[in-house]
């Protein structure tokens, strides 16, 4: 069986600050997503459009927009769709591009002393091997696990809710495990697989999807078009330009806590 490389894996057990934040007023953690964010496209949808051996896609897609299926059991049925050989895949994952100034937000970010966490509710395996090609490959994630058993493709979910299995990766869980350390959480993303995240976190750096996402639930965030946006925001934290609150508690709006406790594989209707 081949498993496909990574970076490591964030822990679960999140350190507490301690001296880290050096440069910065509060404890700061910044978690940043990788579809549509780090990658400027939608990573495993482009590697399906290039790759994928069996139809059915378009309707995995429409299932997950409309919440009849959430992403767990949509990216389970999409990697399925993927051929049994890996080698042209992992091409295809090494072609995609990232933006060029993520490397240097870390450095600053780092820097600083905010500690930093890839959180990605995706196939998992090329996340990692993106790192590695801009010498990230130290940079912890948090996210799902793909290897190549002989019948083709499958997923493992080591950073999914224990009992909530709509979410492959719960970027919900990730923010409020730096919050309870006494990290302020900033969250980078761009799409509707942040909108958990985003209803959690204490700082939303927001662009695309996750925009309207935003604005549709009254939740304040900090626009961005690049990585170059987010350093400056970083540099008025840095400045005391940008007050950050101290991590607190919003209500729940999904998870167990929510929508109760029977394991469920889509979100409840909105009401």
């Amino acid at each position: 069986m081949t498993k496909a490389a990574g970076a490591g894996p964030a822990s679960r057990d999140v350190a507490a600050p301690g001296a880290r934040s050096r440069g910065l007023p509060v404890p700061l953690a910044i978690l940043v997503d990788f579809d549509g964010t780090i990658c400027l496209s939608d990573a495993a949808d482009e590697i399906l459009a290039r790759e994928a051996v069996r139809p059915g896609k378009e309707e995995l897609d429409r299932a997950y927009v409309d919440g009849s299926m959430g992403s767990r059991e949509n990216l389970a049925a999409c990697v399925a769709l993927l051929p049994a050989d890996p080698a042209p895949v992992l091409a295809t994952a090494d072609q995609l591009e990232l933006d060029t100034t993520f490397a240097p937000f870390v450095a600053r970010a780092r820097d600083l002393g905010a500690a930093l966490e890839v959180v990605s509710d995706g196939f998992g395996f090329y996340v990692g091997r993106g790192l590695a090609r801009i010498g990230l490959a130290d940079l912890p994630v948090a996210t799902a696990e793909t290897s190549w058993p002989e019948g083709g493709p499958i997923l493992d979910f080591p950073f999914g809710h224990p009992t909530c299995l709509v979410c492959g990766t719960c970027k919900r869980e990730r923010v409020l495990a730096y919050q309870a350390r006494g990290f302020h959480v900033a969250f980078i993303g761009d799409g509707l697989s942040d909108r958990y995240a985003a209803a959690h976190a204490d700082t939303i750096i927001a662009k695309d999807r996750l925009v309207g996402v935003c604005g549709a639930a009254g939740i304040p965030y900090v626009p961005w078009r690049t990585f170059d946006d987010v350093s400056a925001w970083l540099d008025g934290v840095a400045a005391g330009r940008t007050r950050l609150d101290p991590p607190r508690r919003r209500p729940f709006i999904c998870g167990p806590e929510a929508w109760g406790p029977e394991p469920r594989t889509a979100a409840p209707p909105e009401r």
